[in-house]
């Protein structure tokens, strides 16, 4: 996978513009300037678990005894799971805050931002050429950085898609996301294969 298709995917799955209404409410009842300060805090706190997460995920898998083909399998699955959510989205979404409570790590950085899809992208990148580490860090700054300017900048995006634009980007990512997780779960099925043979 070449380092654009890797941050296309893991901006897809981290869905900013999905998140960004409930980003809001969960931030309604705090000050502007505050709520500026937190997404802030909650983006970077994210970034560190994906760090985290890319860089340690190969020695979690030898841990485990789990195999590529496996995460690749298994990501597939998930991710087509995440876009069939986006595609139909359920009503609501409990976040379990106080009105004026500030968010803290969860639910804003988890699972979010650093949702288990992504989490397992990454593992499946990290896992599939290592050699690579370091586009897929590229790969990742990018997404991250594509999410950042979205949530920063939420008054530009909200005032120019409206609700019911927001929504309908956040189908037309999951449909994109439906042709990536099947692709990743043909590939797993592909290599798994060729070894059984």
């Amino acid at each position: 996978m070449e380092i654009m298709s890797a941050a296309v995917m893991l901006f897809l799955i981290m869905d900013p513009l999905g998140n960004l209404p409930v980003m809001l409410s969960i931030l309604r009842h705090i000050e502007p300037k505050r709520r500026r300060i937190i997404m802030v805090r909650e983006l970077c706190f994210a970034l560190i678990i994906l760090l985290l997460f890319l860089f340690g995920g190969k020695q979690m898998l030898a841990f485990l005894h789990v195999s590529t083909e496996t995460v690749s399998i298994s990501g597939g699955i998930i991710l087509f799971l995440i876009a069939i959510k986006m595609i139909f989205p359920q009503p609501g979404g409990v976040t379990g805050l106080a009105a004026g409570e500030e968010p803290f790590l969860v639910p804003m950085a988890i699972p979010m931002i650093a949702g288990p899809s992504v989490l397992a992208s990454l593992l499946l990148l990290s896992n599939q050429d290592p050699s690579r580490i370091w586009d897929w860090v590229l790969a990742l700054l990018l997404a991250w950085g594509a999410s950042f300017v979205i949530l920063m900048f939420h008054e530009v995006f909200n005032r120019l898609l409206g609700e019911k634009g927001l929504k309908a980007v956040e189908r037309l990512m999951g449909l994109l996301l439906v042709m990536i997780s099947v692709q990743m779960f043909l590939d797993g099925i592909r290599a798994y294969l060729s070894i059984g043979l």
